[in-house]
């Protein structure tokens, strides 16, 4: 993870995104404010309809005109809240680039793979068609397209779903834009084409050292490439952390409903025994206002009067806060903080009980999050934590292992 005092690569403060129709008005993101270094890749992660993608389309510059934006975007040094068309042009492509979510209509039917690609490059850096096509073909094998000479001729509908998201990369990546973000770059496609895009996206972020946004609902990616995650819930940043303490301590009731919805093979409920996935209770709330107030309140089991009376602000933990006592200031800071906007944050304890093959477990058992080494027996009195079936460990009980983040075993 990136830790360096160099300014940020892009910067987004108190970001608020309203859009505003003859029937009603919507605000798709309120306040949210993150921070990106260089080679820093930061996951956003959240349910449809989130803001995510409103986010990154505000961030490039790409909003309809009935949107309002509000707060601040800096690019480096550069203010792109408030810049006019001219400006984002020149800023597009060059400066910022995006992957959207589905090549296949981000592709022009019509033009060859290699004009789209040279295209970026002829606008940006002012080179002929010959040079442009050169560079376009460089940049498909760059990106793993197999015979790059022969695709840059090709059009979209000839390549494969996986073969286009790797020429959307290919797009983004021409002028070695120091921020990439990725807007759900591995959905729909198959496992096998899924790893390949994402060793795509790591060697770009080891060797340009390019900063990468990467929207995604899959939380097996976000532990396999991510350095931070950002949970965003119903348009508010609600936590923040890098990616190892955000699944082995989620703070927010939100982030823990998230990852204990992921399935786990073998996992099973402790009062009924069954396979049953677990879900967040309630509905997202609707975006037609932004209350003074936790919008997950009404879906939240730690909710109590204050929740509904005061909006919480994303604030920094303390790093090992065992009770549900509200919140202090951490010691950490910049990309090392542990944020949750949250009155009663979780008490720290492991959410995913996934455990390695072959390694024998109770039903549901998971631990409270004390480190031990393999084989270790729980000490007396050692409690477990809300998911575990309720027996007390006896002293000479075997501690079940500690669980893995989703997506590394695929990753080893």
């Amino acid at each position: 993870m990136t830790t360096s005092t160099a300014p940020p690569a892009l910067s987004v403060r108190d970001l608020s995104v309203v859009f505003r129709t003859p029937t009603r008005v919507v605000h798709a993101v309120d306040g949210l404010s993150y921070d990106i270094a260089a080679g820093e890749v930061l996951a956003v992660v959240g349910e449809s309809g989130c803001g995510k993608s409103v986010t990154s389309t505000a961030v490039m510059g790409l909003l309809p005109p009935t949107a309002s934006v509000g707060g601040s975007i800096r690019l480096g040094g550069r203010e792109l809240v408030g810049a006019d068309e001219r400006e984002l042009r020149d800023v597009r492509g060059r400066e910022i680039a995006m992957i959207f979510q589905e090549p296949m209509t981000s592709l022009n039917p019509v033009l060859t793979i290699g004009r789209q690609v040279g295209e970026v490059l002829r606008r940006h850096q002012g080179i002929g068609r010959r040079e442009a096509r050169e560079r376009a073909v460089d940049l498909l094998d760059l990106v793993g397209i197999p015979a790059p000479a022969q695709r840059a001729r090709d059009y979209p509908h000839q390549l494969s779903g996986g073969m286009r998201q790797r020429v959307m990369i290919a797009i983004a990546i021409a002028c070695d834009p120091a921020v990439l973000i990725a807007d759900e770059p591995t959905t729909a496609l198959d496992v096998t084409v899924q790893a390949g895009i994402l060793e795509v996206l790591q060697s770009l972020r080891e060797r340009l050292g390019t900063a990468i946004v990467l929207i995604t609902h899959d939380l097996g990616v976000v532990a396999d490439i991510a350095d931070r995650v950002l949970v965003m819930y119903a348009g508010r940043g609600v936590e923040q952390a890098p990616v190892g303490e955000l699944f082995d301590a989620p703070r927010h009731p939100y982030t823990r409903g998230l990852l204990g919805a992921v399935p786990v093979p073998g996992r099973r409920r402790a009062e009924d025994g069954r396979g049953r996935l677990q879900e967040i209770p309630g509905l997202v709330p609707s975006l037609t206002e932004q209350p003074d107030r936790c919008t997950f309140q009404p879906r939240c089991s730690y909710a109590d009067a204050r929740c509904g009376e005061r909006r919480p602000a994303l604030r920094a933990l303390r790093e090992r806060d065992e009770r549900n006592e509200g919140y202090e200031e951490g010691e950490r800071s910049g990309t090392e903080r542990h944020e949750a906007a949250c009155w009663h944050p979780v008490p720290v304890r492991p959410v995913l009980s996934e455990h390695p093959e072959g390694a024998e477990r109770s039903d549901d058992a998971e631990c409270s999050g004390t480190e031990r080494s393999e084989g270790a027996e729980c000490s007396e009195g050692a409690e477990c934590s809300a998911e575990c079936s309720g027996a007390e460990p006896s002293e000479s009980a075997e501690h079940p292992e500690h669980p893995e983040r989703p997506g590394q075993e695929a990753a080893s």
